[in-house]
């Protein structure tokens, strides 16, 4: 009978606590060598190389091209990395962008945006909110509700999901995806129709996203839901990317009179940057969504 040793023999509770031990520790004792390469594969990629094949990361980890195109494998069957061109050539996917979303969200954004909805909703008398999105959803993560009689009727609850396809949230959340990047999020042909008002296709989403961000925010009188007329603006952090979205909801099928829509969207303009400074976000000289908050700043 083969011997046990001492470690099988041992309680799983005495197990546990040398694991936490051994972990609290820092030792590498217990580090998963897959994991760690794989997360090691991750790091590789940055704005200034967003394509690798295995044999560079092969080279730069040090570990065999057999092992690394199973881990660049099993990495793409979960959504972190995706081909490109349908070639030996990886960049990040989708996956990691939702990791960074939920990061984001569990620390300073929704912490920063709270107050900052809650002033623009006493400013503006109306609801508003703070989204990001979620692969091919938007997500509500904060809200500051209206406490005007007439205004209160539109309740949308944190962590209510929308399509990001369909709405304008999505359209100013998706700025900084290219043609491609959007075909790989949405393969199909067709996309689901809402209203008559919904992109059809990939080519005619990617014209809503650039237009929103031309402009530098997303307006939206009726499309998406019948009665209801919003204003969204991009949240972008230190890196300038776009990690979310502030809003504002009026309860009409439009926004009103031309002075009144441009004060409106100048408003969540500069709600939209606060949040930004705040994410240490420096805009460039080009950035129209500052160049309106500076608009209402000045007025």
């Amino acid at each position: 009978m083969a011997r046990r040793s001492k470690q099988e023999d041992a309680p799983a509770e005495d197990l546990d606590r040398a694991d936490e031990a051994a972990s609290i520790g820092g030792g590498p004792t217990y580090l998963v060598p897959g994991l760690e390469r794989g997360l090691r594969i991750l790091a590789e990629f940055s704005a200034r190389e967003p394509v690798l094949g295995a044999p560079e990361l092969s080279r730069r980890i040090g570990i065999p091209r057999t092992t690394t195109f199973r881990l660049l494998q099993t990495l793409e069957s979960l959504g972190f990395l995706e081909r490109v061109n349908g070639d030996r050539n990886f960049r990040l996917g989708v996956a990691v962008l939702r990791l960074g979303f939920e990061y984001v969200n569990s620390l300073e954004l929704t912490d920063f945006g709270t107050p900052i909805l809650e002033r623009f909703r006493d400013a503006t008398g109306l609801s508003t909110h703070l989204l990001i999105r979620d692969q091919r959803d938007v997500v509500f993560v904060a809200k500051a509700q209206s406490h005007e009689p007439l205004f209160s009727s539109v309740k949308v609850h944190v962590g209510t999901r929308l399509p990001a396809h369909a709405t304008v949230h999505g359209h100013v959340l998706m700025g900084d995806l290219s043609l491609a990047a959007l075909e790989a999020l949405y393969p199909e042909r067709q996309l689901d129709k809402y209203t008559e008002r919904t992109p059809a296709t990939v080519d005619e989403l990617f014209e809503r996203v650039q237009e929103c961000a031309a402009l530098g925010y997303g307006l939206s009188e009726a499309s998406f839901e019948r009665g209801i007329s919003v204003v969204t603006a991009p949240v972008r952090d230190h890196a300038g990317a776009i990690v979310a979205a502030v809003a504002a909801t009026v309860p009409r099928s439009d926004i009103g009179a031309n002075d009144e829509k441009a004060q409106l969207v100048e408003t969540i303009c500069a709600a939209a940057m606060e949040l930004a400074t705040r994410l240490n976000y420096r805009p460039s000289p080009d950035d129209p969504t500052a160049e309106l908050a500076a608009r209402r700043a000045l007025a």
